[in-house]
């Protein structure tokens, strides 16, 4: 059988259509990675690996025969796609089949900072609400301006899970849209405009820091940032600095720059929510994502064609 290298975890479910295919090297059971490549990359033709993992460049470079990389996710900065495309390898990833599930998270979090969710659960386990009396009134969520950072479709499933609270959705991205949305060219005018910035553009250098202290000093102290895309969009010691001197209100943070190391400050902030990167976690959406994962690896193996390329390799 053909070779595949597993680079991180996989589902049982996963693992038994990958078994009956391919046979399975994975990665974390070399002891050196590098020196395992270096004596049997060149055998090696398919890799599956996910959105954290990726494939580091001298890997890549390793395995000489491989023909594709199939990531496990939606985000794909970790692998260098073009050193792939340069090589002929197909990358691909798993769109569409999460984007219901980030867009709820998204959600989710907007409605925790306005709400004041963690604190009312707090005053409820601790016994303030008996002893103390109600809580602090919190905002409404309802008829706010919501600035989106890069609408892709799991943007556009954000703005679509909004229109039940009467939204007025703008939105920044390389391009204007044929979307019934405002197009801003400037994402700091946008900033300044909006009541909630949402993150879901993609990761890597194109977008490091993306969201800086320029943009989040014109959000503003009533402004709430909302991060499901990648830790790196945001400048994380920016953020934190306008959170701590009140230059912005709140943050809803599902990724962060050195995951899973997040800074103390922001865990001991109260205008913040913290989610340990689960935009889909989800028992349907990750069955989905591993389906897909594995449906392009074995697509390709029986006929050389993909289902979801990512869009540097989408002509290939």
């Amino acid at each position: 059988m053909t070779d595949l290298l597993l680079i991180g975890g996989a589902t049982p479910e996963m693992l038994e259509r990958l078994e009956a295919a391919f046979t399975v090297h994975r990665l974390e059971d070399a002891a050196d990675p590098v020196s395992w490549l270096a004596e049997h990359g060149s055998k090696i033709h398919y890799v599956a690996t996910n959105g954290h993992d990726g494939v580091k460049p001298n890997y890549i470079k390793a395995m000489p025969d491989l023909k594709l990389i199939s990531c496990y996710g939606v985000g794909y900065d970790a692998i260098d796609t073009s050193l792939a495309r340069a090589g002929g390898i197909m990358v691909t990833h798993t769109p569409n089949v999460l984007n219901a599930e980030v867009a709820s998270t998204a959600l989710m979090l907007m409605l925790a900072c306005y709400r004041n969710l963690l604190a009312d659960d707090a005053h409820v386990r601790s016994g303030d609400w008996e002893t103390g009396g109600n809580a602090p009134l919190s905002r409404s969520a309802d008829n706010q301006v919501v600035g989106i950072v890069g609408l892709g479709r799991i943007g556009l499933a954000i703005a679509d899970k909004l229109a039940p609270f009467n939204a007025t959705i703008l939105y920044h991205a390389r391009s204007q849209k044929m979307v019934p949305y405002q197009y801003c060219e400037s994402l700091v005018d946008m900033a300044q405009a909006a009541d909630v910035l949402v993150c879901i553009t993609p990761g890597g250098e194109a977008t490091s820091k993306l969201v800086n202290a320029e943009v989040i000093n014109a959000l503003g102290p009533k402004g709430t940032l909302i991060n499901v895309s990648r830790g790196s969009v945001v400048d994380e010691t920016a953020m934190i600095a306008a959170l701590q001197e009140g230059r912005l209100g709140w943050a809803g943070l599902d990724v962060f720059e050195q995951e899973p190391k997040v800074p103390a400050a922001l865990r001991q902030m109260a205008n913040v929510v913290l989610l340990p990167h689960v935009g889909s976690a989800t028992h349907e959406t990750r069955a989905a994502m591993g389906n897909l994962t594995v449906d392009n690896l074995l697509q390709h193996l029986e006929n050389g064609t993909v289902i979801s390329p990512v869009p540097e390799c989408g002509d290939m």
